[in-house]
Formats: C-alpha cells, structure tokens, sequence
C-alpha cells in the first residue's frame, strides 16, 4: 500500500510474485504502459481503511513511518488492520521499506501550530513502528536515523539499494555526453548545474549537457538552451528514450540540495546511472553517498560552487574508449540482483540479513 506509485514501482511489480498495488496518487513520471497486467487499486484513506478492514491479505507493505505525507493514511489502515483482528480475522504481516535519512522530528517547527502537530505525527510514527513486523533498511544511514529515533526492531535487515546491471541493449557511449534526469527543480540542483555548464563547455569544447525530465524550472531550461547549443532538453519523454540516453551518457549528475524537510534518498537517476554503467556527480544528501565516494564517482557537499561542480564534471569525461572500460568497471561494482528486489525477497521470503 503505497501513498504515491510511480514507474520504478510498476517495473519492480513485473519482477515480482503478483500482489495488489494500493496507492493513494499517481507520481509524474507514472507510465501507464507499464500499468498493464498490474492490479492497481486507486483508494484514498477511507477505501483504503475499508479495503484494509475487509482484506483477507497475509502481507501488507506500508510506507516507512518517517514518510510524513503518508503516516494519516498509514495510520488508519492499520487501525482498519486491528479492528479486523478484533472482528476475527488473521492479521497480515506488516513490512515496510525503509530509505528515509533525515529525521523530520529533529527539525525544529517554526510555529506553534506546527510543533503540536509534529508531536501528533511522532506519536503516529511510533505506534506505526510498533506495529511493523518486518522491516528492511536501503542504506545505513537511513538504519542509523531509525535507531536514533525508534527502539530496536528485533527483525530488522540491511540490503543495500544498489542495482543490477540494466538487461537493455548496449549502446555506443559518448565520452562527452553528460545527463541530467529528474525533476526539474532547485531541489534536485538544476541551477547548479546551468551555473557550471559554462565552465565544462568551454573547457572541453565537445562537451554537451542533455537534460532529461519536466517540473517548475522547465522555461528556465528551454530559454538556457535556446542560447546555448550545447544544451538540449527532452521533456517526460517515455522510458526506452530514458535508458538510451543513460547507455550514451558518461556522466550522470545530481546535485541535491536540502530542504528543512526533504533530504535525497537515494536519488532514482543516480541508481539508473550505475544501472548503466555511467559515473555519478552528486552531493552528500543522497543514502549512498558513502558508496559512490568509496568506488570513484564524485561526491560534493551540497553547497560547493558551480566552479567546483563544473570541475567534478568535466573531471568524469573522456574519450570513448575511456568510457567504453569506465563502464564496464562500474558495472562490476553493482550486485547481480537489484538490491529493492532483494529487500523484497528479503520482506516476503523470510530471509535473514542481520541490520
């Protein structure tokens, strides 16, 4: 049961044993091709609550308790889980995925208003906890933020968020090719990455910057490329456009910003980038900075200059055959399974990886 299903939730769904999908909205880069032959259920809180309390379901996959958006709905389908116990019925087993990095009950309230809200939303996240049977950490530092705030949970496991090699078609790679992809906004640092372009450029004159995605800066984008060829930009295009310009990318850049209550998972592009072997240029927001550092990709604190981001970038580029090897490389540093199905294997088929 997930607040927001987008497309990586429908590509996992394929992967996996078949299972009801409830979900409260759709995410913008929901592809509804990939809905077929899925059993997507649109419910908000109460059908939620009510599908719950009339379920037969033996496993139940909710939203992590530091999801402050979804921990309402959360909350009462859970409610909706007891009641059904109390009427007679077998109570599932209750897992959840856990990413989150950032502790938003840390995070001081401006307003009165909002600090008595926040405890209410603490006091949600913790009966949550409690009631979770199950639950798998992405990163160690989303475990790490979980032990800061919650009791230890007896069942608990580690899988890393890492992919697997992509299974699409090879492609030749452009040595200077270099991506953006996600939402175009400020928080994901996409005016970091207009303010260092001009260095790159001008630095190696081959250089070109696609960016890849739709959101609040897109006139932004379309006015930086009108002036400047090298930049070009494809808005929400489908998915086989997106994994043919990962396989031609060198370099994939993120440069995440924080927000008083937002802080970079993971970052989907970053894990697509590995997917397909392209080296990584991003800050120290995302879960798996510590990885990315440790196997050679660049990583920035978030408010390093454009000076500084430009030469990260321009330090990932090469010639083709560099990229060519380059991407083998990466390729061989990812697992052979993708770490979210692993975690779901993990969730529903009781293996044990001690967190």
């Amino acid at each position: 049961m997930y607040d927001q299903v987008r497309t990586a939730h429908l590509e996992r769904a394929h992967a996996l044993e078949p299972a009801s999908i409830v979900y409260r909205r759709r995410r913008y880069d929901f592809d509804q091709r990939l809905a077929a032959g899925l059993d997507l259920v649109h419910a908000g809180l109460l059908r939620g609550a009510v599908l719950a309390f009339r379920g037969r379901w033996t496993e139940l996959e909710v939203n992590e308790p530091l999801d402050l958006a979804s921990l309402p709905r959360t909350a009462t389908v859970l409610l909706a889980v007891r009641l059904a116990r109390v009427a007679g019925r077998r109570p599932p087993t209750v897992v959840t995925y856990a990413i989150g990095n950032l502790d938003v009950f840390a995070v001081r309230a401006p307003r009165l208003r909002s600090r008595l809200r926040r405890r209410v939303e603490l006091a949600l996240a913790r009966s949550l906890w409690r009631r979770i049977d199950r639950v798998a950490f992405g990163t160690s530092g989303a475990r790490d933020v979980y032990a800061r705030r919650f009791a230890p949970k007896e069942d608990a496991l580690l899988v890393p968020a890492l992919p697997a090699p992509c299974d699409c078609a090879p492609a030749a790679r452009l040595a200077d090719r270099v991506l953006f992809l996600g939402s175009l906004s400020e928080r994901k640092g996409l005016p970091l990455v207009l303010a260092a372009w001009p260095a790159v450029r001008d630095g190696r004159p081959g250089a070109s910057l696609l960016i890849v995605g739709t959101g609040p800066l897109e006139e932004e984008v379309r006015r930086a490329a009108a002036a400047d060829p090298t930049i070009t930009l494809l808005v929400d295009p489908p998915r086989e456009t997106i994994h043919r310009e990962l396989r031609a990318a060198r370099t994939v850049v993120l440069p995440s910003q924080p927000r008083p209550l937002w802080r970079e998972q993971l970052g989907l592009p970053i894990v697509e980038a590995l997917a397909h072997g392209a080296r990584v240029v991003t800050s120290t927001e995302t879960g798996l900075a510590e990885w990315l550092s440790d196997n050679g990709h660049a990583v920035l604190a978030p408010d390093a200059s454009p000076a500084a981001w430009a030469s990260a970038i321009a330090g990932r580029l090469g010639t083709e055959a560099d990229a060519s090897a380059d991407a083998t490389r990466i390729l061989a540093t990812l697992p052979g399974e993708d770490g979210r199905l692993a975690a779901d294997r993990a969730l529903f088929g009781r293996t044990v990886v001690p967190a």
